[in-house]
């Protein structure tokens, strides 16, 4: 398992930061007892740090009926819905939390034509509020698949992650269960179903990005 590069320099901050603090507290003469102590927190938080940035290698499934998990994580909400940002019609709203714990990568859902993709500044609440979605930082992502379906795919920043990282845009041909972003500690992903796809997925239950099938999409059969 290698680690993401949105992690190696901040990991390596990180390190050098606790190294020097854990020099001071040695330099100072704090007893060992503390100095011991301040060695195993500093060990736990870079090991904590460590593995929410890990980029585990994963086999995709590529299935054009499917769609995928975009990411780790657990499913918190399923719901009719009215899309309003570019959609404009009712569709079936799943929403994944990543904790985090979670790997943090985000996986396109299915593979196709990126129709639209906006980068929307906000807010930073918590990422299962209710208005989250439309108040916090986010990006929308609409995919255009060959028999012309559209899945929209919505980044959400929460309380604790502020930076959200996308690598496409526009026009971009991509691939299903390939990477498209990142969004740092703890965050939201939802993604906009047709109505009559057939949803395999139940509320609080945890996904993996790339391999679990949220939903299977019966035009595209």
């Amino acid at each position: 398992m290698s680690i993401h590069k949105e992690g190696r320099s901040f990991l390596t901050i990180l390190f050098i930061v606790l190294l020097l603090l854990n020099i001071s507290f040695n330099y100072f003469g704090i007893p060992e007892t503390y100095l011991y102590l301040s060695y195993l927190v500093s060990s736990i938080v870079f090991l904590l740090v460590l593995q929410f940035f890990r980029d585990p290698s994963i086999k995709i499934d590529e299935n054009a009926s499917h769609v995928l998990a975009p990411a780790d994580g657990k499913i918190v909400v399923i719901e009719e819905t009215e899309e309003t940002e570019y959609l404009h019609e009712k569709r079936i709203q799943i929403s994944i939390f990543m904790s985090p714990l979670n790997v943090h990568i985000n996986r396109n859902p299915v593979g196709g034509i990126v129709k639209y993709f906006k980068y929307h500044p906000g807010k930073y609440l918590v990422a299962w509020h209710p208005k989250s979605s439309i108040k916090n930082e986010r990006t929308t992502i609409v995919y255009e698949l060959s028999d012309g379906l559209q899945i929209l795919t919505r980044q959400i920043a929460g309380a604790v992650a502020r930076r959200i990282k996308y690598y496409i845009q526009e026009n971009d041909k991509v691939a299903q269960g390939q990477e498209f972003g990142f969004i740092k500690f703890g965050s939201r992903v939802d993604v906009f179903i047709p109505l009559d796809a057939k949803i395999n997925v139940k509320v609080d239950q945890h996904t993996r990005g790339g391999r679990t099938v949220l939903a299977e999409l019966k035009s595209s059969n």
